[in-house]
This record gives structure tokens, sequence and C-alpha cells, in this order.
């Protein structure tokens, strides 16, 4: 009797949003954000699985991985060699997949399952900061970047009773993402919109504004300015999609002029 109730009364997981930035915050130890990932999962209850959504994985209709053991993709080109040496072996959940699938079909989503793919760098990444020793089961679903940001709304409360499972669902992009002017900034050139956008989104966030949220492009300031493409900012919406309730920023920085690192908790 003690058993059953002391498991209903378990909270759901909570839920991670965080900014992974260029492939060599793998390397880069004196970052902020690669302390900060190297400290986070320490704080949080131990996930029982966890599902990834990343940036950098875009499909025609929402897909999950389904692999029994994640290869490592280096999807990136110019980079130190050391990078390409990393690995991240986490073991996938084959059941889990099936599961997420099954969940996104039940809200009406088509849905399927690639058996082969492995985890790209917007997922390995942050996790091999967070659980370096690759023993928790990784599946990674992706996004459908055309499809806007009330879509992956809806995408992310359709995984919410993974939640009460302890799968972490963890969205991993950047809270702003402006790679032209991180690459070629302009001298003088007035970086004061990403402090401001970033300001509006922490409110929002706090707030639990999920209108707001999806309706970002049109309300937030310089939106477009901060993300000039929308695949690194959705992974944030399935994150408060999921959770369903208000979050809070737990880590500020930046790389370069343009891209912020910041981090979210949801509850």
């Amino acid at each position: 009797m003690s058993g059953t109730l002391k498991a209903t009364m378990r909270l759901p997981h909570p839920v991670l949003f965080v900014s992974h930035g260029a492939p060599t915050l793998a390397l880069d130890e004196s970052h902020p954000t690669h302390v900060f990932l190297k400290t986070v999962g320490k704080g949080l209850p131990r996930p029982s699985a966890i599902l990834v959504v990343s940036a950098h994985w875009d499909t025609e209709v929402p897909t999950v991985t389904g692999t029994v053991r994640n290869d490592t993709i280096h999807d990136f080109g110019g980079f130190p060699e050391p990078l390409y040496q990393l690995q991240y072996a986490a073991p996938g959940n084959p059941a889990l997949a099936r599961e997420t699938a099954g969940l996104l079909q039940a809200a009406g989503f088509e849905a399927r399952i690639d058996p082969s793919r492995g985890l790209d760098h917007g997922a390995w990444v942050p996790l091999m900061l967070m659980y370096p020793f690759a023993k928790v089961p990784v599946i990674q679903l992706s996004l459908q970047t055309r499809l806007g940001t009330a879509h992956h709304s809806r995408i992310g409360a359709a995984l919410a009773p993974l939640r009460e499972r302890a799968v972490l669902i963890l969205g991993s992009g950047g809270a702003t993402h402006n790679l032209r002017e991180f690459f070629r900034p302009t001298p003088g050139q007035d970086e004061s919109y990403v402090k401001d956008f970033s300001k509006w989104l922490q409110g929002v966030v706090k707030r639990n504004d999920r209108k707001s949220l999806e309706d970002y492009r049109s309300l937030a300031p310089n939106a477009a300015r901060a993300h000039p493409t929308e695949e690194h900012f959705l992974p944030l919406l399935v994150a408060a999609g999921a959770a369903g309730g208000p979050g809070q920023r737990i880590h500020t920085a930046m790389t370069g002029n343009s891209l912020s690192m910041d981090a979210y908790q949801f509850f």
C-alpha cells in the first residue's frame, strides 16, 4: 500500500531547454555553459531515459530514433580534429521509441521510427557534459521546422505522459542564433537586441504565456534578428509544451555577440 502511495505521489520529471552553441562547446572547459552543463544533471532526479529534441534534425513528419545503441554523428566541418574523435555511445531504447511514436499518433500526428539514425551534435554535445558516462538510454525526436511554433508546442504536450515515468525531455537549440552576425560581426554593431530578446523570453516563460511564446515572431523584440531561421528556437516550444507550466532561466551566457546560451527548466 505504502509503495503504491509513494509511486503515485512522485512528481513528473522536470523538462529542460539548453543552448548548445558550437560543437566545440564539448571541449571548451573555460566556457560558462560547458561548466553549467557539467553540473546541471547532478541537480536533477536521475532520469530513466532521455528524449532529446535537437535543432539539427528536421524531417517531413515527427520521427523518433529506434536504435539499440546510438552512433555519434559529427554533422559539421572545419573544426579541430579532436572534436571528430569524440564518441557518445549511449544506449537507445526501442521500446520508448515505440511508445513515443504511439503518443504522437494518439494525438493526431503521423509519426515514424528511424531504426538506424544516431545522435547529432545538438544532442550529444550537451548530453556528453550532463551525463558523461553515457549510461542513460537516449532517443531523439525530429523537428518539422516548416510547420512552426504551435505544431511543436502540440508535439511537446503529446509527450507529457513520459514525464510520469522519469523521462527527461530535453530541448536543445539556442536562445538566440544569428550565425551570420557571429561569423561576420560589423564594427560598432549594436548587440543590445540579444539582451532585449532574452529578457522578453525570460518573462514569457516565467509567466507560462504559451500564446505569446508561439507568437514570438510578431511579439518579441527583434525576433527575426535573434532567429533568422527558427530551428534553434523550436526545441524550446517542445519543452514548454511538454511541461505545460511555467519555467525559469537557470543559466545565462554568451558565445560571441549573437548567440545567447540561456537555459530553462520547466516544472
